[in-house]
């Protein structure tokens, strides 16, 4: 039996937060995109089982490594940070080998890769996940992105200066959402599902803007010729 169409795509836009992954889904009509409720998944498997299944997703997570230490960052990251520009550069943080995500302990990994932080462990979790579970076939619907690089596009190519762990920054994305993309910024003023923040929130409402660029192939690619990693991942950012 044939399934029947949609009269709408199915967006994502996906974080990475405490509770395992945030997911603000919604429906893009037209030009219109209209949010469903946040929801906080326990795993990136979770992820992508989904339903309804995403006919595009922007999700805030490397996707495409190296298998051994090469350079703290990737081509792509390179670039985002020179979009991105200062002082929110240093929001695109450096991607580690899979060697050293496949490390037994930490001091392992501080080993193999000197310039990790306490901070860069800490995302260990996540990427681990998109190692392991993200395939190539992924890639025609989930597209790796940064809310950062999403957020200076919103604001017509200009960086911002403010951090979205602050108020001002709050405020100023919850402007630019209101501007780009009307009647999410409801959304954005919601108490966040548990096991997220009000940035987390943000950050994936802010992608649902990337995934619509995605789902009318209007997206950027970054870099415009991206690399392949051994296990046939494109190793890139959208925008």
């Amino acid at each position: 039996m044939a399934v029947a169409k949609l009269p709408y795509k199915v967006l994502g836009g996906i974080v990475p937060c405490p509770g395992g992954w945030l997911i603000v889904p919604a429906r893009l009509a037209g030009v219109t995109v209209v949010a469903d409720d946040p929801e906080v998944v326990k795993t990136l498997l979770d992820v992508l089982e989904f339903k309804p299944k995403f006919d595009a997703a922007a999700i805030y997570c490397p996707i495409g490594f190296f298998d051994k230490p090469t350079s703290p960052f990737r081509k792509c990251d390179e670039e985002a940070r020179a979009l991105i520009g200062w002082p929110r550069s240093v929001a695109v943080r450096p991607t580690p080998s899979r060697a050293a995500l496949q490390a037994e302990t930490r001091a392992d990994a501080l080993e193999l890769e000197p310039w990790l932080t306490r901070d860069d462990l800490r995302r260990f979790r996540w990427l681990r996940e998109a190692d392991r579970e993200f395939q190539p076939f992924h890639q025609r619907t989930y597209f790796a992105a940064h809310p950062d690089l999403t957020y200076v596009q919103l604001n017509d190519d200009r960086p911002l200066v403010s951090s979205p762990y602050q108020q001002d920054g709050m405020l100023e994305r919850m402007a630019l959402i209101r501007d780009k993309l009307p009647g999410l910024e409801e959304v954005a003023r919601r108490t966040p599902p548990p096991g997220a923040a009000q940035v987390h929130l943000l950050q994936a409402l802010g992608l649902l803007w990337t995934a619509r660029r995605i789902a009318g192939r209007a997206m950027q690619r970054v870099p415009i010729d991206p690399d392949w990693d051994t296990s046939g991942m494109r190793r890139e950012l959208v925008r």
